[in-house]
């Protein structure tokens, strides 16, 4: 199945696309994305068609690089909202191969969560957003698990995501008011270790947050 990267750059007169891809999106720009694919799927749309996506701040503003494993369809924006460019991933995961050296970016929500035992003894939340070595040390194991050994790495704290929780999930919310996904950008290099893991963690996305701009993993060769 073809993987499809896609590149979203707003219309400079859009003042709803600017809304959508801010730094705070939460379900909008999640309906907004899924919008791009056909209704009527079993199970959930999003994890039918593979969709991941992040927003990119570049020198000329917030652009939204999703991808997915069904090419999206532009037609589905709204008027001046923005252009799509989109281009197959098939040819990187083919290239993939054990010792490869590659670039990598993702942004995640480095967590960790206590087993009741150690909430009730030391009063702690269920869910601990994880900040510096601590998010640095949660990247690596991630890596190591998608078939990445690490070589160079930086990281940089971004704003939370924020949203009101669905009927279905209220009792996941802080005081049944809000969503709250911590965030945390990774970047750096990496030797390829297992080819196939890697290819599984490029389509399905590493960690929590999904449908609210997290998970997306991208990389690019590395020059020899």
């Amino acid at each position: 199945m073809t993987l499809w990267l896609t590149r979203l750059i707003p219309g400079p007169t859009s003042r709803l696309a600017q809304q959508e891809l801010g730094a705070a999106h939460g379900t909008s720009l999640h309906r907004r994305v899924m919008s791009l694919f056909p209704d009527g799927v079993q199970g959930a749309a999003r994890t039918h068609y593979g969709v991941l996506f992040r927003i990119e701040d570049t020198p000329r503003g917030s652009h939204l690089l999703l991808q997915s494993n069904r090419r999206p369809d532009p037609a589905s924006l709204p008027d001046n909202y923005g252009t799509l460019t989109t281009r197959s991933l098939d040819d990187l995961l083919a290239a993939l191969q054990p010792g490869r050296t590659i670039h990598f970016r993702c942004t995640t929500s480095p967590v960790r969560k206590p087993g009741a035992t150690t909430r009730a003894l030391y009063d702690l939340p269920a869910v601990i957003p994880l900040r510096g070595n601590a998010a640095d040390e949660w990247w690596q194991r991630q890596a190591d698990a998608v078939g990445l050994k690490t070589l160079t790495l930086t990281s940089q704290p971004l704003d939370a995501v924020h949203d009101r929780p669905s009927r279905r999930h209220i009792h996941t919310a802080k005081s049944g008011n809000t969503i709250s996904h911590h965030r945390v950008r990774f970047d750096g290099t990496a030797a390829v270790v297992d080819p196939d893991l890697l290819r599984s963690a490029l389509r399905n996305g590493i960690g929590r947050g999904k449908a609210y701009g997290c998970g997306l993993l991208s990389i690019a060769p590395a020059p020899v």
